[in-house]
């Protein structure tokens, strides 16, 4: 694996933990694998969004970027 997706990866976990456990905290409730796993699923899928608009940002003055972000619904 791409040493730069392990990194990708390990940040969308934290971020999956951090928001999980935010909304025990908020619904007063425990939530179950497969809702935790769609979380950490999102958290990644916006993170390579995002590496990937950034990577396109540096390469062309023709701002792709916003377009990738927009079509896959990812806030700047």
């Amino acid at each position: 694996m791409n040493e730069r997706i392990r990194e990708l990866s390990q940040v969308a976990d934290r971020l999956a933990d951090d928001e999980l456990a935010h909304l025990e905290r908020v619904h007063n409730r425990l939530y179950s694998f497969t809702e935790g796993r769609e979380i950490l699923m999102e958290k990644f899928a916006e993170l390579l969004v995002r590496e990937c608009a950034n990577v396109a940002a540096e390469q062309s003055a023709f701002k792709p970027e916003y377009r990738i972000r927009k079509h896959f619904g990812v806030e700047e």
